[in-house]
């Protein structure tokens, strides 16, 4: 990951935040800007900003130096050499400028060139005492910075034999100049080894800051991929929350109502029977009669909803699949859109018990069902069937509920949300009924729910659950179903 790259990265909020909020450790900070400082592209540009830097001090100093203090020889020659050095230091500046090295594939050439440059500034000052000697110095230096410790020795070597050669040449007038000579290689060979030194302890210490950022960086990108997780997980478990709070206050409305209405009607119930006992007139009894089965109706009815809205039993049973989807049919012909549709049911023959959390079930089978009657017009069908799937090598048993209709489908953009929470396609819907089917189906009843296919002739949803059988379960079909793999029509 590049500095840039980085920076994007470590500015980012962390997911489910106001995005005008950003919480960034403060060893993530430093972490990047050492990664900018020891990133190669980025330490090379740096070092070659240093290095133009120092070029242009020591010119300046030169140039001071040549002019200013009163001198008999030399100062036109020593000025054209700083001429020569500022032109090659104007042509360094403008490659810094764009990001470029001069002269990157000659680099033991210019430290030659440099050798050369401040013998020839000493033989036309001082010789082995002229203060351009101090030049090696400031040549060594910037190798150390931009360059390998082995081309900083070979640079030393080449000015080392530069001051040697000048020592030769301008024949030392004086024993003064033989100790200078000394002196200086002696004091330009260390500088040379503490510089290198350094600039080794710094590029190894770079070395494992980079690798720790980079594992910094890891446990960054992987706490933000916990965090979306948790923010996630806590987002279902809200809306799991709150689909839970509706069904607690259906259900205790529901019970309200049951018992505000079903003490009257028992009552009117009694009086009904009563009157029939009495009454000897054959029509007036059957109308009476009538009167108490639609009264026994509606206490079934009421007994029904209050049922389903009860509190959620948690605890798992013996559960046999084709009664849940009976028990949801049940509910679900209450719903103002079941009116003229058709409602088949093909039950697959011997299906075992399975051992889950019947309610949830029932639950999960209203939801589609629910969903179905929304998604179809007057005269459709609506299909649910049941399967046994085999058991394979990789893959143990399973039992498949379809319910599949001939509604309008969903849009195609839409499809690859819908179980995501709050996200629906209705004009008064939640966003809860299939996420609740999802959470439902695959944390409480251990099995799986997709989307088979939608289009605009229809939509079919698959539910699979773990095939297990139940210590003292029998297979078969449920108790409402004469015949095995009978169809019936709702």
């Amino acid at each position: 990951m590049s500095p840039a790259e980085l920076d994007r990265t470590s500015r980012k909020p962390y997911p489910d935040t106001p995005s005008g909020i950003m919480r960034l450790p403060p060893s993530f900070k430093a972490a990047a800007a050492a990664a900018r400082y020891f990133d190669p592209a980025s330490r090379e540009a740096q070092a070659e900003s240093i290095t133009v830097r120092i070029r242009w001090f020591g010119l300046c100093v030169g140039y001071l130096y040549v002019n200013l203090v009163e001198r008999s020889t030399g100062r036109p020659e020593l000025n054209g050499m700083l001429t020569l050095g500022a032109i090659y230091a104007l042509l360094d500046t403008l490659a810094s400028w764009k990001g470029k090295v001069l002269l990157k594939e000659y680099r033991i050439g210019i430290s030659l060139m440099e050798a050369l440059f401040i013998g020839l500034l000493c033989n036309f000052d001082l010789g082995v005492s002229s203060p351009f000697r101090f030049y090696y110095f400031l040549s060594v230096l910037v190798c150390a910075i931009r360059h390998s410790s082995r081309l900083t020795f070979a640079t030393f070597g080449l000015h080392s034999l530069s001051y040697i050669m000048l020592g030769l040449y301008a024949a030392p007038q004086q024993e003064s100049d033989i100790v200078t000579v000394i002196l200086t290689l002696v004091f330009l060979g260390w500088a040379a080894w503490a510089i290198i030194s350094l600039t080794g302890l710094l590029r190894s210490a770079g070395q494992k800051l980079v690798i720790l950022n980079e594992e910094l960086q890891s446990n960054q990108q992987l706490l933000e991929r916990r965090i979306a997780v948790r923010s996630k997980e806590l987002q279902e478990s809200q809306a799991m929350l709150v689909q839970q709070e509706k069904q607690a206050a259906f259900g205790l409305l529901a019970a309200g109502i049951a018992h505000e209405v079903g003490n009257p009607l028992a009552s009117i119930s009694s009086i009904i029977q009563m009157l029939s006992r009495k009454n000897s007139d054959e029509y007036v009894k059957q109308r009476l009669d009538l009167v108490d089965g639609q009264l026994t109706r509606i206490q079934r009815t009421l007994r029904e909803l209050t049922g389903f809205s009860r509190p959620t039993n948690q605890q798992q049973s013996t559960v046999d699949v084709h009664a849940s989807i009976n028990d949801a049919l049940n509910i679900a012909k209450y719903y103002k859109r079941w009116k003229g549709k058709t409602i088949v049911s093909s039950y697959a023959l011997n299906l075992p018990h399975i051992r889950t959390v019947y309610d949830q079930l029932v639950q999960v089978m209203l939801n589609l069902i629910l969903n179905a009657l929304d998604a179809t017009n007057e005269g459709a069908a609506i299909e649910i069937t049941t399967e046994l799937i085999a058991e394979t090598d990789s893959v143990p048993g399973r039992i498949g509920i379809h319910v599949r209709d001939e509604g309008h489908g969903i849009p195609k953009e839409a499809q690859e949300q819908i179980f995501q929470p709050y996200y629906t396609t209705k004009d008064h819907g939640t966003g809860l009924g299939l996420f609740v089917c999802r959470q439902l189906t695959r944390h409480a009843l251990g099995g799986e729910i997709t989307l088979v296919r939608s289009t605009h002739q229809g939509t079919e949803f698959f539910v699979t659950l773990p095939a297990v059988l139940d210590s003292g379960s029998e297979t078969g079909s449920h108790s409402s179903i004469v015949h095995p793999a009978k169809s019936q029509v709702h």
